[in-house]
């Protein structure tokens, strides 16, 4: 137990010694540290790098996978120039490239999900002389998807609340339906009043004015009518 700490440190120490005392530099990885998917569909693993080196034709990446039940590490993708999925396997033909090394992308895609591909995906790069620095896990979940149907209870606190939430309804529309013929009825009593209140003495003076003027044109007219008539009958005779 003791010596494989021991091989541990030494790793660690060597990398740490290559990365600080010779022209080659860390390469640093960022990924998600948990990506959650749906049986069925599509999930995308997210693998972005950074290296002090141009990239060259050297450049490879590498994806492992581990069950989440345990079991042993499997290579699932290894790209140098093209990318080459392990065919076979528990994803089968079901991992495709997603990524663009020129962009420093190096993610793949898992298609028609299962709850078999729950587990632990690790994206390694390497891109001479810079070596990687870390290794970061990403945890993927699946899980099936969530149908949501209604229960008895719920189908019966709607057969029950339905009602009622209608008859209050229409209570309020009787009630606005009165309170409108109330208000229409209060503005007939108000006009009513209007009409037979006693009018006042400049009221009566004017309606007298109007009246005598109405009569005056009528009585004009009459006159004017006789006259013409009168001479309608001379100039007769006359002929």
């Amino acid at each position: 137990m003791g010596s494989g700490a021991d091989t541990s440190r030494e790793a660690f120490g060597l990398l740490l010694l290559v990365c600080g005392f010779s022209r080659a530099f860390c390469i640093k990885i960022q990924v998600d540290s948990e990506v959650h998917g749906i049986v069925g569909q599509h999930v995308k693993l997210r693998c972005n790098f950074w290296s002090s080196s141009p990239i060259s034709e050297h450049l490879t990446v590498d994806w492992t996978y581990k069950p989440h039940h345990g079991g042993p590490t499997q290579n699932i993708l290894h790209y140098q120039s093209v990318a080459f999925p392990v065919a076979g396997g528990i994803f089968g033909n079901r991992i495709t490239w997603e990524g663009d090394i020129s962009s420093n992308d190096a993610s793949i895609a898992i298609r028609d999900l299962t709850p078999n591909d729950n587990g632990t995906f690790t994206c390694t790069v390497k891109n001479p002389p810079d070596v990687q620095s870390n290794l970061l896990p990403t945890v993927l979940m699946v899980t099936e998807q969530v149908i949501f149907s209604l229960s008895t209870a719920t189908l019966l606190s709607i057969m029950v609340f339905a009602p009622s939430v209608l008859v209050v309804v229409l209570l309020l529309l009787r009630m606005q339906r009165k309170r409108r013929s109330s208000n229409k009825y209060s503005i007939e009593i108000i006009n009513e009043t209007n009409r037979h209140r006693k009018l006042t003495c400049m009221e009566r003076i004017s309606e007298c004015c109007a009246k005598c003027a109405e009569d005056s044109d009528e009585e004009y007219d009459n006159f004017r009518k006789s006259v013409s008539n009168i001479t309608i009958v001379k100039a007769t005779s006359y002929s």
